[in-house]
């Protein structure tokens, strides 16, 4: 695997400037890009389409080191990068760059990192009218270790302070950010201020996405209220306490009765989808849920670089020991991105499911929506942090599934 930076150069790319005192935002370079692309995005379709996110919103110090340092290591950075962050930023930024409408309901303090992560959205056309900012107190932030021999990350989050909470979202702004909007997103933090929102687009009709990462204090109030999850790939079995990732999707699609599908993200392993079908034949055959995981996994071809999706025909799906749902497993295979591109994990999650709303959006079948996520999430890897990555909507690799 090549090295992430071969000279101290590659620093001066950072979406923040790096200086302890104060950390000032650089926009130079990003300004003209931006304006470039946003007169591409213009004329996209769907172009009405208003994407709402409600959750987190950070500074990301991300390390690039050779190898995770052992207990009481004293190691150097390879590349150090400040740049947004925050799971429901991440994946806004990947939607305005797609070329949609985006807001988000967040916090953060009235500090250089505050003011930074405002502008650095702003650029990317993310609507920041909803952000709550503290005169008082601390932007959040997380340190993110990336390790370059294999490829991971570990992240050390601090929380912002003070905390937002239901009453810093007036009414009038909560009508404001759902009017018009086409779906909204959560992903699983501010839960306070997040059912209070997801309860408003529930009462609207407004379609309603979940990032199930981990369970969280509150998740399961919002999850009772969703039409779409993704979850991370420890959630469904930790969730349910289900044995397997097949039966865990059926356990979940019969505690949420609402949701229309619920996938499962697996790294460089693809993702795992099971669709709620409510029209199905009486005469339905009933299949074992893992014995039809295992005969998808069978028609994988193992050697294609890009992303596939494969399906199954409608089923009653049986989970033993769980119960039984009639619906269509789908397995969507990763990009196989070259280990001399691979540089940074950091934000695909975020990537894919950005693209998967852009697919909702969009009308896409799930079995292009699937491809046309692990694309964008494959593009996002290709550089450090969550953001640097993220394509825009006139990205040629993007081109046969939006033109």
């Amino acid at each position: 695997m090549s090295n992430l930076c071969t000279s101290s150069n590659t620093t001066a790319s950072s979406t923040f400037n790096f200086n302890i005192q104060p950390l000032k935002f650089n926009n130079s370079t990003r300004n003209h890009r931006s304006r470039n692309f946003r007169v591409k995005m213009c004329s996209s379709i769907p172009q009405n389409a208003t994407v709402v996110g409600c959750g987190s919103l950070t500074v990301d110090f991300l390390a690039t080191v050779a190898a995770y340092p052992k207990p009481d290591d004293k190691i150097r950075t390879t590349t150090l990068k400040v740049q947004g962050g925050g799971n429901a930023a991440n994946a806004l930024t990947c939607l305005a760059r797609l070329g949609l409408n985006t807001r988000l309901i967040s916090k953060i303090a009235d500090d250089s990192q505050g003011r930074g992560m405002l502008e650095e959205l702003q650029i990317d056309g993310v609507d920041t009218s909803f952000i709550v900012v503290s005169k008082e107190g601390t932007s959040p932030f997380t340190y993110i270790i990336v390790d370059n021999e294999t490829k991971t990350r570990t992240c050390i989050h601090t929380p912002g302070y003070p905390p937002m909470i239901p009453q810093d979202l007036s009414e009038s702004s909560l009508l404001s950010v759902l009017d018009g909007a086409s779906i909204v997103y959560f992903d699983g933090r501010l839960y306070e201020t997040a059912l209070v929102v997801a309860r408003e687009a529930a009462r609207k009709n407004i379609p309603i996405l979940i990032d199930a990462e981990r369970p969280r204090e509150g998740l399961d109030d919002l999850l009772k209220l969703a039409d779409y999850v993704v979850c991370s790939a420890k959630f469904p079995k930790a969730w349910t306490e289900a044995s397997t990732v097949p039966r865990a999707l059926v356990s979940i699609l019969l505690r949420l009765p609402n949701v229309k599908f619920v996938a499962v993200t697996l790294g460089k392993d693809g993702c795992i989808m099971l669709e709620r079908s409510v029209n199905a034949s009486p005469s339905t055959e009933e299949v074992d849920v893992d014995s039809l995981l295992e005969s998808l996994e069978l028609r994988k071809d193992k050697s294609a670089s890009v992303p596939t999706c494969i399906s199954s025909s409608v089923a009653k799906l049986k989970a033993e020991g769980i119960g039984t749902v009639t619906g269509k497993l789908y397995i969507g295979t990763a990009e196989s991105v070259p280990p001399s591109e691979l540089i940074d994990t950091t934000g695909a999650g975020d990537a894919f499911i950005g693209a998967v709303i852009y697919a909702i959006c969009s009308k896409f079948s799930l079995e292009t929506m699937l491809p046309f996520a692990a694309n964008v999430a494959g593009a996002k890897c290709r550089d450090l942090g969550a953001r640097s990555g993220l394509p825009y909507r006139a990205d040629p690799r993007l081109a046969s599934f939006i033109n």
